[in-house]
């Protein structure tokens, strides 16, 4: 049996412990693995492809980013934006099966994230056998309860706001932290409440500026001269929109640019003084965490025993502490947003972290 992995989309903590765990269990089996470099687009003839075994994948777990390489545009993109899914060419399919075939390659593990995901689930549709990894750092994936790579980007974000706090608090400074997720707060809300931020603002709680100065010359009273707002990077305010750099970029729009709005109005609101710090992609690099190693080589392992089952279609999802299954269309279907009303959202606003709302 010969099984072939690629991951696509962007680069996250904890890619490499997926292939460790997939080329460990494919061994134990007998099976030879071909890892695809640069995402699908080593699927195209006469593909791009490097044989892994446990040799090449020795000491790869704690490396961040991916031995395979990965990239989030090409020909087999199937999703531009937010629900927004296109179908992959016909010709651009068979071209990945005749490199399939000729490699001999019986199943195809694809580790990826939302887009990913949907162009796996229209291989496996048009006869490609196709196993998912769910790969987000953003852990907006509906069908699984976490994704390897959130646990190291929050842990990014609270060694940064460790940092802040004490620059923040010997110049009496306001310094508004913006991280990433587009469409969904979790390493905002997470990081922020892990690294002490007096303020969370998050795209699924529209804010309202008056409340965030509000809050903040509050603080001042009590004595409290310096505070931390951590800025996801798809918030915005209540009647307004998300900030784009460039709204006529290949796929969804870039974001950025919301810290720096949220800074100058804090300024024009409190008085106080204030700087903007962009984690950007400094949540994306690095060493995985214990957490993200020790997930993403469950994820892997899972992977190859659905293809020993002959389960295909189906996406690696963590729940309830148990990795097991589901259809990969359940989990492309629907982005895991924050609760506003939730249990985690209520425990910040327990702790006294604002909303902005």
């Amino acid at each position: 049996m010969r099984i072939g992995i690629l991951n696509s989309g962007g680069d996250c903590p904890g890619l490499n412990a997926v292939i460790h765990g997939v080329v460990g269990a494919a061994n134990q089996l007998g099976w030879e693995v071909v890892g695809f470099r640069d995402g699908f687009e080593g699927l195209l003839p006469p593909g791009d492809f490097t044989i892994l075994d446990r040799a090449k994948c020795q000491g790869i777990m704690k490396l961040g980013g991916t031995i395979l390489g990965t990239v989030n545009k090409g020909h087999f993109a199937a999703k531009k934006g937010k629900g927004d899914v296109m179908e992959v060419p016909k010709e651009i399919i068979d071209k990945a099966k005749t490199t399939l075939k000729l490699l001999e390659i019986g199943a195809l593990i694809v580790v990826g994230g939302d887009g990913s995901l949907t162009t796996g689930m229209q291989l496996n549709n048009a006869g490609i056998p196709v196993i998912g990894v769910p790969k987000t750092i953003d852990n907006d994936l509906e069908a699984t309860a976490m994704t390897f790579g959130f646990d190291s980007a929050v842990t990014t974000v609270v060694d940064a706001l460790d940092r802040l706090h004490t620059t923040a608090s010997s110049h009496k400074r306001v310094i508004v932290l913006e991280v990433m997720g587009r469409n969904a707060g979790w390493i905002a809300l997470w990081g922020g409440i892990g690294g002490g931020a007096n303020v969370i603002l998050l795209p699924e709680i529209p804010y309202d500026i008056d409340k965030v100065a509000e809050h903040l010359k509050e603080r001042s009273a009590q004595g409290y001269h310096s505070s931390l707002v951590v800025v996801a990077e798809g918030a915005f305010p209540k009647h307004g929109h998300q900030t784009t750099t460039d709204e006529n970029c290949p796929g969804e729009f870039k974001l950025g640019g919301i810290g720096d709005i949220v800074k100058e109005q804090i300024i024009a609101k409190t008085g106080k003084e204030a700087r903007t710090c962009v984690l950007g992609h400094l949540q994306r690099g690095g060493s995985p965490t214990s957490l993200d190693r020790i997930l993403g080589t469950r994820f892997g392992v899972k992977a190859v025993k659905l293809i020993e089952e002959g389960r295909f279609g189906r996406m690696v999802s963590y729940q309830s502490y148990h990795v097991d299954s589901v259809p990969i269309e359940a989990a492309v279907m629907k982005l895991k947003l924050v609760d506003p009303k939730g249990e985690v959202v209520d425990a910040a606003r327990g702790v006294g972290i604002s909303f902005g709302d």
